[in-house]
């Protein structure tokens, strides 16, 4: 969605929510949609986001138009809901991009590639930038409309059996690793595995696994990762922003009106915004009950950091020159970046360097 058919959203949003224009409303035919998230209900920051989705839209349409909201399982498998929303399964999905990487590494832009963006940046690309509007083309193919629809914020590096005190530590490593970041863990040697939210405590309890990322403190204390892996590393490189996806079934998009469109437009803004300030509210909360539980708190060694770093830019290349949809997208995201983080380096990182050394 272009930027200015957002802002036009938004203002119908501002008379629905004040009640002013019940006629438009109740012109419109009621539908009834359903949701496949790719993740469990007991997750209620994640899964959550669905919810409020569904609740938004209800709400400004007088009830008309309802969602129901089904986790990963329930109606597909969790990584099934790409496809079900593609062959119009179902109407539209709640998921991570990245997840579907292995269909085609462009996926990853539209949520998390390791050392991209953090959290506003990729919300300024999607709104002001280009992002949404070359997703939007690249998505067309599969006859998906997508909406940015949350974002966690920087994630953890996850829960490790074992210390990693240096790149050697790495060698051999089986992680628990959602999307891309896994193509960058085996070029430092590690072995990714993609495994749904609901079923990471039992693969690392067993064994079958050495080490599992999820999202957060507060997600993974739900989860009771620290029960089975004592060391929580940081930061999550591979996720510094990594936003979710709204996708619509084209056809049952194309079916809308114009008021209905503007409710889903509104109603996936609201709930993205929604998602990052639970996560942020809760998550200071969640650290401070996994150290009290005995979580040894581990910076990555620095020689992990660049070593990533490398081989993720090595990924990057290799993309660039083999895959055309990759590189269209990826050249405008790179040059975004670049412009960023020289704006965040003169005020956002100094600010909060120096905030974080004061006793407050």
């Amino acid at each position: 969605m272009e930027r200015r058919q957002f802002v036009r959203g938004a203002g119908l949003a501002g008379v629905l929510a004040a009640g002013t224009a019940p006629a438009i409303v109740h012109a419109q035919a009621t539908i009834r949609w359903r949701l496949a998230s790719s993740f469990p209900k007991a997750l209620d920051t994640i899964f959550g986001a669905a919810d409020e989705f569904a609740k938004q839209v209800s709400a400004m349409s007088g009830g008309k138009f309802t969602i129901t909201t089904h986790a990963g399982g329930e109606l597909m498998p969790a990584f099934g809901v790409l496809d079900g929303v593609s062959n119009g399964t179902v109407e539209c999905a709640h998921t991570a991009p990245y997840y579907f990487f292995g269909k085609d590494p462009t996926y990853a832009l539209d949520c998390a590639i390791p050392f991209g963006l953090n959290s506003r940046q990729m919300t300024a690309w999607m709104f002001e930038g280009n992002g949404l509007k070359l997703m939007r083309e690249f998505y067309a193919k599969v006859n998906i409309v997508n909406f940015p629809m949350g974002n966690t914020g920087a994630q953890m590096g996850g829960f490790f059996r074992k210390e990693i005190k240096s790149l050697a530590d790495m060698k051999g490593l089986k992680m628990r690793i959602g999307g891309f970041g896994g193509k960058v863990l085996e070029k430092i040697g590690s072995i990714p595995q993609n495994i749904p939210g609901g079923e990471i405590y039992q693969a690392l309890e067993k064994g079958t696994i050495d080490a599992a990322e999820w999202v957060g403190p507060y997600d993974d204390f739900k989860l009771g990762l620290y029960k089975v892996a004592p060391f929580y590393h940081y930061p999550g490189w591979w996720e510094g922003g990594p936003q979710l996806s709204l996708y619509v079934n084209q056809k049952s998009y194309d079916s809308l009106s114009a008021e209905y469109k503007a409710i889903i437009a509104n109603a996936s803004a609201n709930a993205h915004v929604d998602m990052q300030a639970k996560y942020d509210g809760r998550n200071p909360g969640a650290l401070k009950q996994l150290v009290a539980a005995g979580t040894k708190l581990n910076a990555f060694p620095k020689d992990v950091m660049d070593a990533s770093f490398k081989a993720a830019m090595e990924l990057y290349a290799e993309l660039n020159a083999s895959n055309p949809a990759w590189k269209k997208i990826y050249d405008d995201f790179a040059g975004f970046r670049r412009d960023q983080n020289l704006w965040f380096r003169f005020t956002e990182n100094r600010f909060d360097d120096f905030m974080q050394t004061q006793k407050l």
